[in-house]
């Protein structure tokens, strides 16, 4: 029983204490006065009653009610209910004026005062129990006495309220004699009735309808929100401005929560003058009154409920974990079933008559119901997690977290963690662990439902019925007799509330009355007899065991059987002695151990072969356990949540092997490595788990008498016929109150002594895995010091790999006391800081926990002497034998710089080599990495024993190194690794390797340095080029001897010279250093001893060229003459030498001198090409307009039109305008600039006027006198060339693809982006380009209007963002094309990421990383794009007979890029080899391109980072490869070579920026010299011409070129793809570019072969894998393995073989003869030879996008006009092989003539052109013979016959009859007629032989 109210109290304003305008509240009386000794009076009501603050108001407000909450100090509730009404008294302040003592904090008040205030007064009860109702009655009451004037005495109802006392809860089945118990009806003598009913079970809460309501102010999501962060202990307020409100939502949000109890601040109402609580730094529910809203803006971590609102506002630095999902799904939904069950049906076509939601009231128990449900599936089976360590004399329980996590496979999950970590969990353990006590509804519920919640959870509406069952039971247990449920209270009359007879004050009591009523109640209760509610205690149900209720998610990664199968196999080969089948196994189970059933299958596999606690192994047995265990470790998470760790404990101690004299080692000292045993929280839930299963035992022999000693093979959780520990105790809570006292002591004995005797052999265990095996080292409390969770160091010796590395730890120093005293200090603490914590929770005795401290530093000295025994023993072992190191072959002059470091290299993102996409996993394989002066190489074999006499190879260039970082790897094999390196190269290779233990860490730091010295040299001749077989020293020797003498003269008198011209004065002498990216071009001299540096301002004018050449410069240019360049020249009559020297007029260009000291453009050739009437002098003063001085030069003519195109380098910011002023402007005087500029121009006027076209059309202004012979054969074809180069000029200038229809039809130039600037360029240009002819082709125009017309003569190709502001003028005859280029910095991060996206560092699997998205990301084929897109735009430009100059960045860049392109798609010579070496020694050797510095070659360029400029060259020469694969003399295989080996610099020829640094350096002709050594090449156009005559692998077998091609790749993404040199790799040889390897390699696997052909029959058949085997070696192609073989066989029969290409140049003749002879050549011949077959590429002309509509337009003339033959629009197709070939050519054309046919039913006759094509067997006709698109085809097979005709009606007149033949098909008959009989003869036999044929 238990008292309604314990205190009663009348609370007033104090008007003698108002502190600046606020007061206070007093509290006037107070019953009873003295406190109760149950229940002390709580602190501090007074301001509770008033919480906003006590202040007077001028009128009268209504009687207001509200519950607030307060906590004492021992965490006890009190429910203080305040009803609080307003009484008139005289103002104060009136007063205070008058007697004129007003103070200072009044003076404010100067507004007008009325006479009478009103000042509030409470009513308080105070109790321990919630029955707001009640109160809000009884103080009612009491005030409707005062108010209406009753009769009753006011002592009497208040000494009634006090002394009425009601059951605290009703009896668990209310009976009839309960009844009374439970329902309780009180009257306190003023006429009313009250009946208060308890609930039936205490432990539920009572929620009213407050959950209900609460769900309704916030919503669900927000409620859901609130609940989450309670549980997570966040802090919540909440704000109202209702005060119940606040008390309500409050009380809701707790009742949601049960079971767990919230054990923070609690404090639904918050007066305002305790605000700064809501800054403490614990978890709190607080509910404010609105009113303060603006405090509360300030709190930064907690979260703001508004229950007026309806919103919840979480900061911004609260991160709230939400329910796991599907919970969180689910729970929504049961919700809103709940709250809204209308939401369901709201859809359907006919809903449900009523759908209402049920009452408040029963609505509220439904949500509690859902939140049950909740909490049940949250915590199902929490009870098999509970560790029973005590029973007697108090149940001492604790959770094993861990376990439950692990087995519900939530350990990610952020909520569950937090919840099991909360005090709300730790709260529900104690008080629901205890298996003896009364059971509520939860435990029901969470025991036996979960089978019924686990079938119906998918099933919403199954768990709505349960829930509302749930609901029913909530309900009964609030309101257990809804019938009686009456009040008869009196409330105050309407008019009393307001009348003058409650201006009395609320009386004084009599407080003797009311002391008596209190005494005599008190006395009362005294001599009444107790009553004694029996509890029902009972065990606690457990339910059904946790591995059964979620093996659906639980085991996540799905081991299957097989696998199981393996590790069990592969244990039982172990303990049979079965080594090798052990050892093939291995990799495998070491896979499979990844699994967690793998792991549970491990440890049970292990535990058969232990015997009485030992099992004694033989070294390589306990090696194979010892790497099995520390892979099951090793993905154990420091919680263990699977228990594996737990279960290897009892086996670690186990498993061990006889070292000699007495010795033995234990697993333990190799597999301490490991988080989990450095963590406190694993220690404890072992050692609870294995006191349980003593304590267990303890009391099941007391019981029975048997003998369980072996706890080991008890399982902890018992089967279904053992019984379980917390069954034991509930038993034996029980029986205790039934024992003597003797018994009772005894138990309790005999439980203490088991915990102490567990304390200690967990000490011993936790020393054995906490102390190191050489205790000398530091090393496993290294880094954590045994506190936190760490990763603990990663480098544990095993067994007898202590061989390798024992003895670099000198344990015979003398410090080795020290030392191991440290370690062993830091274990004791570690054990001491365990033994304390669980020797304290589980009651061990003071005396114990003394002798335990005394114990266990004598513990760790004992076991750290074992060890030490064991370690001096363990060095003595044989180390491991580990792979042999290969040796790399090195090139000759190759040289080792560091030997072979062993190492491990591991599998990056590329997936083949990890055998991911089928094929044994090659990588990780072991080996040694090699440094040598020229290439970094690894070399070993893979760890996967069935691949393990493969050999591993992966090496690249130093010089391509690109990036270096450092990694830390783990193995997943024995060894952990701590450092490796990751090292990423630009030939598309990247090595990540770990190095071994045995290689000291100081090791790889040197190797880390020789590195970075190799790969940036301080200067150019530290490159491997320079330095090739030289002794292999560091230091690079700079003054090595020359070779020719005579050479190295020439070459410093030219430097001497070029220093004399610059001028002494700019010379200055200085220390050599790195050239910096400034003074660049001033390469210092390093044969001179002289250094200078020349300072890049010079003004050049100053220059004087010396007028006579010295004898030693016309040496030069004899050398300079025979470079490539002027041969080029002379082949297209640029320009002959004689030309150069004495100029002949005649010829429109010459080769010019000026630049043969390099003293023009220290970055262009010696000799180049300018117009014939310009003077040196104007060359020198016009350079200085252009970035660099790279002035325009001629570099190619076509040699049709007699265009030129030139290069130069963009124009200096200054000399813009000037350039396009209009020449007829008055220049403002002779100022220099506008002098240049003229000159600029003349310039330009003189490469036009050197046009033919130009000087012929001069002389007629006729358009069609402008289409003169030179360019095309006819107008037409040029009118069908024009708007090409139209569409493609908008293309170029739109900059990015862009829609084509964002440019107007006519175009402009510049995209309509820049439309900004458009008025600065001629809007008629785009419209000439596209086509728009002038109206009248032929006539005569104006010769204005004929100049604005035509196309221009030339076309500057210039960059988009240097024209601004530049006019064009109409009568010029040049014409810029602006167009954005793409900048170095781009290239160079597109070229980073396309490096990442090829070869990526490690396999990912989001979506965003993969390798398309990677790829598209990179804007590498963008940039492709780009360059091939404005090549095809100049070379169409060229063809149409204007002149190109490219005019671009510093001209040695893109500019390059262009012209080269250019002139390969225009002239079939450059794609021939001598040709293409030619074009890259002549636009990118001589001209300039900074292959040094944009390939980052020495020092001094390592910070601008690699840019491969000269590499995207290459790929766009791949893709026009890939599109005309039959006019390339050379392979791909050559593209990949010059790729890989231009930054390879195993070859001078791609070192240096310019010919005036390669003349410096005296490179430039020693190659003309005799060669020191032959092996040794310079050059790698030499070594490419020597490997040619040896083997076909750079030739084309497909070439086949036809006469003056111009070819027109296609540019767009679609048609581009990604060169497969970004993606291959050989692992079985390395990079297959340098063939002397080749060579080596091939020679040693015949001979390995030889050996193995002794054997029996061996099968023809090989396995080729994708990243291993070099597949042109392996699987040649046809002729090349026919060319092999023939070599062989001459071989065989001695004779001296041929060299291959004679070999192929006889078969090709043969095979033309024969093709001559023979008029119908066999097919599969021409095939071989693949010579005449035109490519499909030539035959599809372009596809264009023009202004909105894709059309594919015809680009070439007449068939006979030009070569490019043309789309065959819709030819049907034929399925037969040969459907790529476009039979144009006669070969495949076995007969062709005009025929007549007769037409189908009522069409006339009709002359066509017919071909019979014996190659594809059929019968062509075509429109006329021009016409390419065929009209029909008669396939031969269905020809059944052809017989002579007769004319029929309509046919040709004047033909003889015999001329007529019918061809029978079986569809038709067609009839035909040719020209006379002889023919029509001819024609038949040809068909006639064709069938027959076949």
């Amino acid at each position: 029983m238990a008292r309604l109210a314990d205190y009663y109290l009348v609370v007033t304003y104090d008007l003698d204490k108002r502190a600046e305008g606020e007061g206070q509240g007093r509290i006037l009386q107070r019953f009873p006065e003295k406190d109760w000794e149950d229940s002390p009076f709580p602190q501090g009501v007074e301001l509770f009653c008033q919480p906003s603050g006590w202040q007077l108001v001028p009128e009268r407000q209504p009687a207001s009610f509200f519950v607030a909450v307060l906590t004492d100090i021992n965490s006890d509730r009190h429910y203080c209910a305040c009803f609080t009404f307003w009484e008139g008294l005289d103002n104060p302040q009136l007063k205070k004026a008058e007697a004129g003592e007003v103070d200072e904090a009044d003076d404010e008040l100067t507004v007008v005062q009325p006479a009478q205030v009103f000042a509030p007064k409470s009513l308080v009860l105070v109790s321990r129990l919630d029955h707001t109702e009640v109160f809000r009655n009884c103080l009612g009451l009491i005030y409707t006495v005062h108010v209406d004037g009753l009769t009753v005495p006011m002592e009497t109802v208040v000494g009634n309220l006090l002394t009425c006392v009601i059951p605290i809860a009703g009896g668990s089945q209310p009976g009839q004699q309960e009844k009374a118990a439970s329902l309780r009806t009180i009257t306190l003598g003023a006429g009313d009735r009250q009946v208060i009913q308890t609930p039936i079970d205490d432990a539920l809460p009572v929620s009213g309808s407050t959950v209900a309501q609460l769900f309704r102010q916030l919503g669900i999501v927000n409620v859901l929100c609130l609940f989450c962060a309670a549980l997570t202990e966040h802090k919540i307020l909440f704000l109202s401005s209702s005060y119940q409100r606040l008390t309500d939502a409050c009380r809701g949000l707790l009742a949601i929560m049960f079971p767990l109890k919230y054990s923070f601040t609690y404090v639904p109402i918050l007066p305002g003058k305790l605000l700064e609580v809501l800054s403490t730094p614990t978890p709190f529910i607080i509910g404010v009154n609105s009113f303060f809203r603006s405090e509360t803006q300030e709190l930064l971590d907690v979260i703001i409920a508004d229950l007026d609102g309806g919103t919840v506002t979480i900061p911004e630095c609260v991160h709230i974990s939400l329910l796991p999902e599907p919970l969180l799904q689910q729970t929504q939904t049961l919700l809103s079933m709940v709250l809204d069950p209308e939401l369901e049906v709201a859809d359907h076509a006919f809903p449900p008559l009523s759908t209402q939601p049920s009452a408040l009231k029963i609505q509220d128990k439904e949500i509690r119901g859902v939140f049950l449900w909740l909490f049940a599936r949250l915590f199902q089976g929490y009870r098999w997690c509970l560790h029973i360590i005590r029973i007697h004399p108090e149940p001492v329980i604790r959770f094993h977290k861990a376990a439950f996590l692990g087995q519900r496979s939530l350990t990610e999950d952020d909520f569950l963690m937090k919840v099991l970590d909360g005090m709300a969990f730790a709260g529900f353990v104690s008080e629901r662990g205890p298996p003896y006590r009364a059971t509520d509804l939860f435990d029901d519920l969470v025991a036996n439902h979960v089978e019924r919640i686990r079938q119906e959870e998918t099933c919403p509406h199954k768990v709505m019925n349960h829930v509302k069952e749930l609901a029913e039971q909530l309900f009964k247990n609030e309101n257990p007799y809804p019938v009686v449920a009456m009040h008869k209270v009196q409330r105050p009359s309407e008019n009393s509330q307001n009348s003058a007879q409650s201006q009395t004050p609320f009386p004084m009591l009599d407080e003797v009355t009311v002391e008596l009523f209190i005494d005599h109640a008190a006395a009362k209760l005294k001599t009444a007899p107790p009553v004694v509610k029996a509890e029902l205690k009972s065990m606690v149900p457990s339910g059904p065991p946790l591995g059964d209720t979620v093996d659906r998610n639980g085991n996540v990664m799905a081991n299957s059987a097989r696998r199981l199968e393996v590790v069990r196999n592969c244990i039982t080969y172990i303990f049979e002695n079965k080594m090798l089948e052990a050892k093939k196994l291995m990799p495998a189970v070491l896979r499979a151990l990844k699994g967690r059933a793998a792991r549970v299958c491990l440890t049970q596999e292990l535990n058969q072969h232990v015997l009485q606690n030992r099992a004694v192994l033989d070294d390589q047995q306990f090696d194979y356990i010892v790497r099995m265990m520390n892979c099951t470790l090793q993905d154990c998470s420091h919680i263990d949540e699977h228990g594996i760790a737990a279960a290897l404990l009892p086996l670690v101690t186990a498993f061990c092997r006889k070292m000699g004299a007495g010795i033995t080692q234990f697993a333990y000292s190799c597999v301490q490595d490991h988080m989990v045993w450095a963590t406190m929280q694993f220690w404890e839930a072992m050692f609870y788990s294995d006191v349980q299963n003593h304590i267990r035992a303890l009391y099941l022999e007391t019981e029975e008498g048997e003998q369980q000693n072996n706890h080991e093979e008890q399982d902890a959780l018992g089967d279904g016929r053992e019984i379980s520990a917390l069954e034991l105790a509930s038993e034996q809570s029980r029986l205790w109150p039934t024992l003597s006292k003797e018994m009772q002591t005894e138990r309790v004995q005999k439980e203490e002594s088991t915990v102490f005797s567990q304390a200690i052999h967990y000490a011993n265990r936790m020393s054995y895995l906490l102390l190191p095996l050489d205790t000398s080292k530091n090393r496993l409390l290294r880094s954590t010091g045994l506190v936190d969770v760490e990763s603990v160091s990663n480098s544990y010796v095993t067994n007898s790999i202590a061989g390798s590395m024992a003895e670099s730890y000198d344990t015979e120093s003398g410090f080795e006391d020290a030392e191991s005293s440290d370690v062993a200090n830091s274990v004791v603490r570690f054990i001491n800081r365990f033994v304390d914590k669980v020797c304290n929770e589980s009651g061990v005795t003071n005396e114990h926990l003394k002798a335990l401290h005394t114990m266990i530093p004598d513990i760790v000295q004992m076991h750290i002497e074992t060890l030490d025994a064991v370690h001096r023993e363990s060095k003595r072992l044989p180390p491991i034998q580990k792979p042999k190191l290969l040796r790399p072959t090195l090139l000759p002059g190759e040289e080792l710089v560091m030997d072979g470091m062993r190492v491990h290299l591991i599998p990056d993102g590329r997936e083949e080599a990890m055998g991911l996409m089928g094929g044994p996993p090659l990588l990780p394989a072991e080996g040694a990495i090699f440094l040598t002066t020229y290439r970094l190489i690894f070399k070993g074999t893979p760890n996967d024993p069935l691949v393990g006499e493969q050999v591993v190879t992966r090496s690249f260039p130093i010089a391509s190194l690109t990036k270096e970082k450092r990694i830390s790897v783990s193995l997943p094999m024995d060894q952990f690794i701590q450092e490796g390196l990751q090292l990423r190269s630009c030939t598309f290779q990247l090595m990540k390797i770990a190095f071994d233990e045995e290689v000291a860490s100081d090791l790889a730091e040197v190797f880390r340095k020789h590195m970075h010295k190799l790969r940036y040299p301080p200067h150019v001749q530290g490159t491997f080029a320079f330095t090739v077989g030289q002794s292999g020293k560091m230091v690079v020797e700079h003054k090595t001897k020359d070779k020719n003498q005579s050479l190295k003269t020439l070459s410093k008198n030219l430097v001497k010279s070029a220093k004399r011209t610059i001028g002494r004065q700019y010379v200055t002498r200085k220390k050599y250093s790195p050239p910096t990216w400034e003074n660049r071009s001033s390469f210092q001299s390093e044969l001179d001893e002289d250094e200078i540096s020349v300072s890049e301002e010079v003004d050049q004018s100053s220059l004087t060229l010396s007028s006579t050449m010295r004898s030693s410069d016309r040496q030069t240019m004899s050398n300079v003459v025979e470079r490539a360049c002027c041969r080029d020249y002379q082949r297209l009559g640029l320009g002959t030498l004689s030309n150069s020297l004495t100029r002949s007029k005649n010829e429109p260009f010459r080769i010019s001198t000026v630049n043969r000291m390099y003293t023009v453009c220290r970055s262009y050739p010696g000799l180049l090409i300018v117009p014939q009437s310009i003077p040196d002098t104007t060359i020198q003063r016009i350079c200085r307009c252009y970035r660099q001085n790279r002035f325009p030069v001629v570099c190619w003519r076509n040699p049709r039109t007699k265009g030129v195109l030139l290069r130069s380098a963009g124009l200096h910011a200054k000399g813009v305008v000037g350039f396009f002023k209009s020449p007829n402007t008055p220049a403002s005087g002779p100022s220099q600039a506008d002098s240049i500029s003229l000159e600029q121009e003349k310039y330009l006027q003189a490469i036009i006027s050197s046009m033919p076209s130009y000087s012929e059309s001069s002389g007629r202004n006729t358009l069609s006198g402008f289409t003169s012979t030179h360019m095309s054969t006819s107008d037409s074809s040029d009118k069908l060339r024009q708007p090409k180069i139209g569409a493609l000029m908008k293309q170029v200038m739109g900059a990015k693809e862009e829609a084509p229809a964002t440019f107007s039809r006519g175009g402009k130039w510049g995209s309509i982006r820049g439309s900004g600037r458009l008025s600065a360029y001629n809007p008629d240009v785009g419209t000439r380009l596209a086509g728009k002819e002038s109206p009248q082709p032929n006539g005569g125009p104006s010769e204005a209007f004929f100049l604005r017309q035509q196309k221009a003569y030339l076309y500057i190709i210039g960059d988009k963002a240097q024209l601004k502001g530049g006019k064009q003028d109409s009568f010029q005859q040049w014409e810029v094309v602006p167009i954005e280029v793409c900048d170095v910095r781009q290239v160079k991060n597109s070229f980073k990421k396309l490096m990442k996206a090829c070869v990526p560092s490690s396999s990912t699997s989001e979506p965003n990383m993969r390798f398309l998205r990677c790829l598209e990301e990179s804007e590498w084929m963008a940039l492709l794009h780009r360059v091939l897109q404005v090549s095809v735009l100049v070379v169409e430009l060229l063809d149409s007979g204007s002149s190109v100059m490219v005019s671009l960045e510093d001209g040695w860049d893109v500019t390059t890029q262009v012209v080269s392109l250019v002139q390969l798609l225009s002239d079939p010579y450059y794609r021939t080899f001598d040709g293409f070496r030619l074009l890259v020694e002549k636009e990118w050797l001589s001209f300039g391109h900074r292959f040094s510095h944009r390939g980052a070659q020495t020092l001094g360029s390592q910070n601008s980072g690699f840019t491969p400029v000269f590499l995207q060259f290459l790929d766009c020469v791949h893709q026009i490869h890939l599109q005309f694969p039959m006019e390339f003399e050379f392979s791909q295989y050559y593209l990949k070579f010059l790729a890989y080996h231009y930054v390879s610099n195993r070859f001078r020829t791609f070192l240096l920026d310019s010919d005036y640094e390669r003349i410096e350096l005296g490179v430039l002709y020693e190659e003309k010299g005799e060669r020191k050594s032959p092996q040794v090449c310079k050059s790698v156009w030499d070594y490419i011409d020597r490997l040619n005559k040896k083997t076909p692998v750079f030739y084309n077998y497909m070439f086949s070129p036809e006469d003056e091609e111009v070819l027109r790749p296609y540019t767009f993404n679609s048609n581009l793809k990604v060169w497969d040199f970004y993606m291959e790799e050989t692992l079985s040889e390395g990079p297959s570019y340098d063939w002397e390897l080749r060579g080596w390699q091939e020679r040693v696997a015949e001979e390995t072969l030889d050996k193995a052909d002794s054997g029996g029959p061996k099968s023809q058949r090989r396995i080729v894998w994708p990243c291993y085997d070099s597949l042109s070696k392996v699987v040649p192609d046809a002729i090349t393995k026919l060319l092999q073989d023939l070599q062989s066989l001459e071989a065989e029969l001695g004779q001296t073989s041929e060299k291959w290409k004679d070999t192929w140049d006889k078969m090709k003749a043969a095979q033309r003869t024969e093709c001559k002879l023979e008029s119908k050549p066999s097919f599969s011949s021409s095939l071989l030879m693949a010579s005449n077959l035109s490519h499909q590429r030539r035959s599809q002309g372009v596809y264009l996008q023009e202004s909105g509509v894709g059309s594919s337009i015809n680009l070439a003339m007449d068939h006979e006009a030009s070569a490019t033959s043309t789309p065959v629009a819709g030819r049907p197709s034929t399925s037969t092989l040969y459907s790529q070939f476009q039979s144009t050519e006669s070969e495949n054309r076995s007969f062709e003539g005009i025929l007549y046919k007769k037409g189908a039913l009522l069409k006339p006759w009709k002359p066509r052109w017919f071909v019979l094509d014996k190659t594809k067997h059929q019968l062509r006709y075509y429109e006329s013979r021009q016409d390419k698109e065929c009209k029909g085809v008669i396939e031969l097979a269905e020809v059944e016959s052809v017989i002579p005709g007769t004319p029929t009606m309509g046919a040709p007149k004047n033909i003889e009859e015999k001329a007529f033949f019918d061809l029978k098909t079986t569809k038709r008959v067609y009839n035909f007629c040719a020209k006379d009989s002889m023919s029509a003869q001819q024609w038949m036999d040809s068909v006639q032989s064709c069938l027959s044929d076949a």
